[in-house]
């Protein structure tokens, strides 16, 4: 069985290279075509469309992966049906679930990568690729700049609370400042203004009709300063910490997207959408094991064409399967289902209609 295993896994990893390579080809060129006009449209230079589609690459390799899978899936179990290795094999005694053991292993493994890739390359990638956009392609970008924020949050660090209610991005001018600061969990000092705007020169903050309340570790008021005019001072955060709240969810690996949510939790916003990104990073991974599921008893459902029948159909329910996350998402951000179930939905009915196909068809 060893034998048998490494034969099938050479054969699966063989076809699933190649067909990634594919696919990633594929979709830069499509992508490259898509794009082109907006490139020569904002006269962007030729290194910085080569840099934007480089940090592409794991964007790329990560949405590839799942086509990638099920083709795997479907040519190396139809190939053996095709040579008659798969009748050779039920003859002597293995079944269709030991034949599928190694495959599904490889599906397991895959969608852990599949996580560990979205986490460490794709997010830092899009993060290049959309500020590409932000900066470069003024007109026809993808991604727009925001630049009118609203209830901004800031946590420095354990001892800088910042709450902004609306900032301008492009002019540096914020409405509404507090700013809170912490001496072992006790508000030392405050201050609150109504306007403020970052002077680039001097590299700090001018503050307008403002107040600054210092207390003791009693809570009790220790100094007012108040004054309806303007002045410079160091709040201990930059225009740059501001625009990070910009940032999209598919800038973010899991762990930005939880210090997020924490952070919006403390501060009373409804993180529910939040939530529901920061879920389907998991369950998207897990796209590759379920296509596998569905992959194998198509092939050998039917005697004759399984391989061109199983090729179709798994594409078919693939396709399917997008539709069932994107309405499940859907529905999570409009707050009808809870997030888990939003980002879960899909992976569940399918894997458990994959597991029904394995028991029902021929072993």
């Amino acid at each position: 069985m060893k034998k048998l295993d490494f034969y099938i896994i050479r054969q699966f990893l063989v076809t699933l290279s190649m067909t990634l390579i594919g696919f990633v080809c594929v979709i830069l060129i499509v992508d490259l075509i898509e794009n082109l006009d907006r490139f020569i449209d904002n006269s962007i230079p030729a290194h910085i469309t080569i840099k934007y589609y480089i940090y592409a690459i794991p964007w790329f390799l990560n949405i590839g992966l799942p086509m990638s899978m099920l083709i795997s899936t479907v040519f190396s179990i139809g190939l053996l049906a095709k040579r008659n290795e798969l009748s050779a094999m039920k003859a002597t005694g293995i079944s269709l679930y030991r034949i599928a053991i190694p495959i599904t292993v490889i599906g397991l493994i895959v969608s852990f990568i599949s996580f560990e890739l979205d986490n460490k390359w794709v997010s830092k990638g899009n993060e290049v690729r959309f500020n590409i956009e932000r900066e470069y392609m003024k007109r026809r970008s993808r991604v727009r700049a925001q630049t009118d924020l609203r209830n901004v949050f800031l946590q420095k660090n354990e001892k800088t609370h910042i709450s902004i209610d609306r900032y301008r991005v492009d002019t540096t001018v914020g409405r509404s400042l507090t700013a809170i600061s912490l001496e072992k969990g006790i508000v030392t000092r405050r201050i609150d203004a109504r306007s403020i705007e970052w002077m680039d020169s001097l590299q700090t903050w001018n503050v307008i009709d403002f107040s600054i309340r210092e207390f003791t570790l009693n809570g009790e008021v220790k100094k007012i300063t108040m004054s309806r005019g303007d002045t410079l001072l160091r709040l201990n955060f930059s225009p740059e910490d501001i625009s990070q709240q910009s940032k999209t969810p598919d800038e973010m690996s899991f762990a930005d997207l939880t210090a997020r949510i924490d952070q919006l939790k403390e501060n009373g916003v409804d993180t529910t959408k939040w939530e529901v990104d920061r879920l389907f990073k998991i369950s998207f991974a897990f796209t590759n094991l379920i296509v596998v599921l569905f992959g194998l008893p198509l092939v050998v459902m039917k005697s004759k064409g399984g391989l061109s029948f199983g090729a179709g159909m798994g594409i078919f329910v693939i396709f399917i399967y997008y539709a069932f996350i994107k309405f499940g998402m859907s529905m999570g951000y409009n707050g009808v289902m809870s997030p888990m179930t939003a980002a879960w939905m899909g992976n569940v009915l399918f894997s458990i209609g994959g597991i029904l196909l394995l028991i029902l068809v021929r072993k």
